[in-house]
């Protein structure tokens, strides 16, 4: 990830990072304290109200470094795993528990206070929420949380095979600005949840996507895409799948969907916008 890239930079003119000091200018710099994510997901916002701009989402264990936390209850954190940094509410954030064992490996699934499915849900889980798995009881896992059907998690070190057939899975979730979890998503987090279950890294935004991700073939030629190359126009990101069709969460449908690469691209640039790069990863 880009060095100072402002998303993914804990420094603002009177708070900054401690690890930041000498890097950057700010009227006092503090030790970001450890906390983990204890709710299903949580909204990563760019300022500190409920109204404001959802930048990206939070998942169940995953841990991030809080910075300032105010009287109304929300926390200037930077997400430990793809180093993304803004505001969330400090009731979705907890104490750093056992070291998360498991993920979540299918589009969602629910949590139960018991071993049985009779019994009402207390909360939903989307692919790649983190849990630490204390025990198995016949087809479920004991967790922090409650219990989780067994068959829809998967250790930490174990990753899918394929991250394109992956994304695929998404198709239907409806397009969220900022999304990330398969209740809704945006074009760059369907490459990013996708991706991340196979055991790739990949940047959260589109911009840092396009920069860190894969070789450049150019945008001269798109006849010839293979399965996985990456499409970027400014602001948007989809997936090609092999068969001169691609997949992509879009405002366009408001849904993640596969169509034509010739006619995507031919609308979108009827809009203004031409593809800037091919990526393959």
């Amino acid at each position: 990830m880009t060095a100072l890239h402002p998303r993914l930079t804990p420094a603002r003119p009177d708070l900054a990072d401690k690890r930041l000091e000498g890097t950057v200018t700010a009227s006092r710099f503090v030790e970001g304290a450890a906390k983990q994510v204890v709710a299903a997901s949580a909204p990563l916002r760019r300022e500190p109200r409920p109204d404001a701009a959802l930048d990206t989402e939070l998942l169940l264990g995953e841990t991030v470094r809080v910075f300032e936390e105010t009287a109304e209850g929300w926390a200037w954190v930077q997400l430990d795993t793809d180093g993304y940094v803004g505001w969330c509410p400090s009731e979705a954030l907890g104490a750093v528990g056992p070291a998360p064992t498991h993920r979540v490996t299918i589009l969602r699934t629910f949590v139960y206070p018991g071993p049985s499915i009779k019994l009402p849900p207390s909360m939903i889980l989307s692919m790649n929420a983190r849990v630490a798995v204390a025990s198995t009881d016949g087809h479920f896992a004991r967790t922090g949380v409650g219990f989780i059907y067994t068959r829809h998690l998967t250790p930490l070190d174990t990753f899918a095979s394929n991250w394109v057939e992956v994304a695929e899975r998404f198709v239907g979730t409806p397009y969220l600005w900022g999304g990330r979890t398969s209740i809704g998503l945006d074009c760059s987090a369907l490459v990013q949840m996708a991706m991340t279950a196979a055991g790739l890294d990949c940047p959260r935004d589109t911009d840092m996507q396009e920069g860190a991700l894969g070789t450049d073939l150019g945008v001269n030629d798109l006849t010839g895409l293979q399965r996985g190359d990456l499409l970027f126009w400014k602001g948007h990101v989809a997936i090609a799948r092999g068969d001169t069709t691609m997949v992509h969460a879009n405002g366009h449908h408001m849904d993640t969907v596969v169509e034509p690469i010739e006619e995507a691209v031919a609308r979108i640039a009827r809009g203004g916008l031409r593809v800037t790069s091919v990526k393959r990863p």
